[in-house]
């Protein structure tokens, strides 16, 4: 541990002082005023407050050609002023067509075929970390977090817009609260901003700030707002209490569960943010793709509950931290002795509570720390012959944390500390991760390189430590690109308990050319074309594993149509250390050769497709996969639209791991694999504040076995008739999910959902259309209603109901529903 620390401390010191070096990049400058009065935001800028003052213009073209100034008839220009409140902008965008403008309706953080408008805030002005703040010409909001172009969608702020189509533009008007922003707590702010249009009719986006495509990320070329001055930092401090309702039945017996909790936010000082959730509440996330799983690994799921998936950006750093952990699998085993069974067995553990502090200090420093406490849990065990039954310990108290310094320098660099860390009450294990991340661009933005080093313990009756490290360096800039890197990971890495790990004991080294086009050229829009190789050995002992060589590419026309396709073939074939899951075992998979073709139509027309075909060739005789994906979507209006998806997934002769003898002999089979995804969504969008969602999935996967083998030491399969157990299975997964969502008030939602749920799996194939769905329906069905209201307070708001002058200073209905807000009233908080 302490050779860690000692590397994050040696190198933030030494890449401070690289801190300093001199901008390399222009920026464009804006200095806006303060008002008095503030604007009634309807999407009208006839207020006094916009009145004589500063606009930002001559918007750029970013996308297809880079660097190519706004034509005069789509001129746009955005009015900025602020008060002791929070931050106003009113964007007017020109447009020769207004009846043409596209703006479809979509549910909040969604964009359709939809012009919009964007805004990018940094108030830390370091070029790394900003707010992101869109709304649509439909009148939709959407908001993330942005690092270095990556963006956290999950993030929901509370801030007010609204949009009028006039005559010959369209026009977008903002009021973002300081409660929102981040920012230092001094008297002259500087503040980072860039802007953006999007003209969806020509695909085209046009930014304030001039974003050069040749080099670096988006988040370096903000321009910068000048001239707020002694404006307060307002408490940070907000309460989501809901309350829910759940109307189960399961196998003909129904349940019904009343629910309450809330979630807490408070801004412990201008950087920093702690989150906290109490008596949680996940009863509604989207159901998991659930899949029939095969290979040598776990399914890794997204993370689908709230809570966990927003404000992760520091918590993501390195891939330490897999949140699915949380509240996930119990960690025990169950021993059954004689004439024992397990009646009840649970497949999640419950969460107590958990938190999260995270923030960015003035000097780029940020800091995350997150824990979480979940519930003792234990299985039922009966004894057959006597009845009783017995608790088994499958769980027990368990704490889990996280925590994150990540020292951010010269706009696109960084170096990061993050340890995990896992205790189990008693005598189950415990576990701890570290890892240091060195990540530095060069003052020019054109190269990129990279060094990390992480160690894992596993503390059980004997501690288990592993190692993985990382180098490369990058070119990133031009119509050119190179990558070269080496990555290893010991046998005993192992994350597992609070991150996700798969491949072990190997070392990787990796080369990657690409080449696109900077501009649009002939009758293409952009070109991307990407060559890849790896190649992998086992560490201990020394093998080889696998060569391969990888080239994909992407055109873009400019009437949009996008079409693809690649080849991928491993030419030495590959010693496959994984499939037979024993500690220096490994099996001979022959080469492959392995084209694909993909092609996507224009998504501004009513009707698009995506297609994809994908097929595997072995060396081996009759040996392939073949994976075709269908997906047409229909809109039927700026309300309407239906997304269907239908994958076939034929493995043929496919060969793979089925069980182990009483002789420790590794048992393998060759299979044929049949496997059908579909699924359908359909969205009905009311306005910009309700909509209604079905979603619909069913997962069929067959597999019928025709040939066994013993795996020798030297990685051949060699012939097993006596083997003659039954492996052949069935099985199905079905989800129905209905969902009414209406956003009632500022941070606010209602949202009712009906889901049905079954699944199946039997030692069967070869059933009929008609014998499956017999089979499927027959099983238990789970049919859930539920309603959950959550319902936004924020501490200012609050605290003014109860000052003396609240009849004077309290919103009349028609202030509320026009989108004022409390925050543009002249309420001192």
């Amino acid at each position: 541990m302490k050779f860690f620390f000692s590397i994050f401390l040696i190198a933030a010191c030494s890449l401070q002082l690289k801190a300093q070096v001199e901008d390399s990049i222009p920026r464009k400058k804006i200095t806006i005023t303060r008002i008095i009065e503030p604007p009634k935001i309807d999407g009208v800028l006839n207020d006094k407050a916009w009145e004589n003052v500063p606009v930002a213009s001559n918007f750029v073209e970013r996308t297809p050609n880079n660097g190519k100034p706004i034509p005069d008839s789509l001129s746009t220009r955005v009015k900025i002023v602020y008060d002791d409140l929070g931050i106003y902008f009113g964007a007017t965008m020109d447009d020769p067509y207004p009846d043409k403008i596209l703006k479809e309706l979509t549910e909040r953080d969604n964009i359709g075929n939809d012009d919009f408008f964007f805004i990018l805030l940094n108030g830390y002005n370091d070029r790394q970390q900003s707010l992101q703040f869109i709304v649509t010409a439909a009148g939709v909001q959407y908001d993330a977090k942005m690092t270095n172009g990556d963006e956290d969608t999950s993030w929901n702020g509370v801030w007010y817009s609204d949009v009028k189509i006039n005559e010959n533009n369209w026009v977008a008007e903002i009021f973002i609260p300081y409660s929102q922003l981040r920012f230092p707590k001094k008297s002259i702010q500087e503040w980072g901003l860039n802007m953006e249009r999007e003209f969806r009719r020509n695909r085209t986006r046009y930014s304030w700030s001039h974003v050069d495509n040749t080099k670096g990320s988006y988040s370096i070329y903000d321009g910068e707002i000048h001239g707020i001055e002694n404006i307060k930092t307002p408490t940070r401090l907000s309460f989501q209490p809901y309350i829910s309702t759940y109307v189960n039945n399961y196998d003909n017996n129904t349940e019904v569960n009343v629910n309450g909790g809330m979630d807490l936010k408070y801004g412990i000082n201008d950087a920093f943010t702690l989150d906290m959730i109490l008596i949680p509440d996940f009863g509604q996330t989207k159901f998991d793709n659930a899949v029939l799983n095969l290979s040598a690994f776990e399914v890794q799921y997204d993370e689908q509950r709230p809570f966990f998936t927003e404000g992760t950006e520091l918590f993501s750093k390195g891939d330490l931290f897999y949140s699915r952990r949380v509240g996930g699998s119990p960690s025990g085993e169950i021993n059954l002795n004689d004439n024992e069974e397990t009646i009840e067995e649970p497949v999640t553990v419950d969460l107590i509570n958990a938190l999260k502090v995270s923030g960015r200090t003035n000097k780029g420093l940020g800091i995350g720390f997150f824990n979480a406490i979940t519930e003792k849990t234990y299985a039922r065990i009966k004894d057959t012959i006597t009845n009783e039954t017995r608790d088994v310990k499958v769980e027990p108290l368990s704490n889990y944390s996280v925590f994150v310094l990540d020292q951010r320098f010269r706009g696109n660099s960084s170096v990061s500390l993050v340890n995990t860390n896992v205790i189990r009450a008693g005598n189950f294990r415990d576990a701890n991760a570290t890892g240091v991340y060195v990540d530095i661009t060069n003052k020019k933005n054109t190269l990129n390189y990279w060094a990390n080093a992480e160690g894992s313990w596993v503390m059980e009756d004997n501690t288990k430590f592993g190692v993985e490290a990382h180098t490369g360096i990058a070119k990133i800039s031009g119509m050119h690109r190179l990558t070269g890197e080496i990555n290893l990971r010991s046998k005993d890495y192992d994350i597992n308990d609070l991150g996700y790990s798969s491949r072990t004991n190997f070392i990787n080294y990796y080369g990657y050319y690409g080449f696109r086009y900077l501009q649009p050229k002939g009758f293409l829009n952009n070109l991307y074309l990407n060559f890849n190789l790896n190649f992998d050995r086992r560490l201990e002992p020394d093998l080889y594993n696998n060569f391969s060589f990888n080239f994909n590419s992407s055109f873009t026309t400019k009437k949009f149509f996008v079409f693809g396709g690649g080849f991928e073939t491993t030419p030495f074939g590959t010693n496959d250390i994984y499939e037979p899951r024993t500690e220096g075992r490994y099996v001979k998979v022959p080469a492959y050769y392995d084209p694909w073709v993909w092609f996507s139509t224009d998504y501004r027309k009513k009707f698009a497709l995506d297609f994809t075909i994908d097929w595997y060739k072995y060396d081996e005789k009759r040996r392939d996969d073949l994976t075709i994906v269908f997906s047409p979507r229909y809109r039927f209006s700026d309300k309407w639209k239906l997304y269907i998806e239908t994958e076939f997934n034929f493995l043929n002769n496919n060969v793979g791991y089925v069980d182990s003898d009483d002789d420790d002999n590794l048992i393998f089979g060759k299979r044929n694999r049949n496997t059908v995804t579909s699924a359908l969504e359909s969205q009905f969008i009311f306005n910009n504040k309700a909509a209604l969602n079905l979603t619909f999935r069913h997962y069929y996967s067959e597999v019928l076995y025709n040939k066994f083998y013993l795996l020798e030491n030297n990685g051949e399969l060699t012939h097993n008739p006596a083997y003659n157990e039954n492996n052949n299975a069935t099985y199905n997964s079905w989800n129905i999910d209905v969902r009414f969502s209406w956003w009632f008030a500022p941070g606010s939602q209602l949202t009712f959902l009906y889901r049905n749920a079954i699944e199946s799996y039997v030692e069967e194939t070869r059933m009929n259309f008609s014998e499956n769905f017999d089979t499927l329906f027959n099983e238990p069905k789970l049919n859930s209603v539920s309603l959950r209201i959550s319902y936004f307070l924020d501490y200012n708001r609050v605290k003014n109901w109860f000052t003396p002058d609240r009849k004077k200073n309290r919103l009349s209905r028609k202030d509320i529903k026009s989108g004022k807000g409390y925050y543009t009233t002249h309420m001192e908080l």
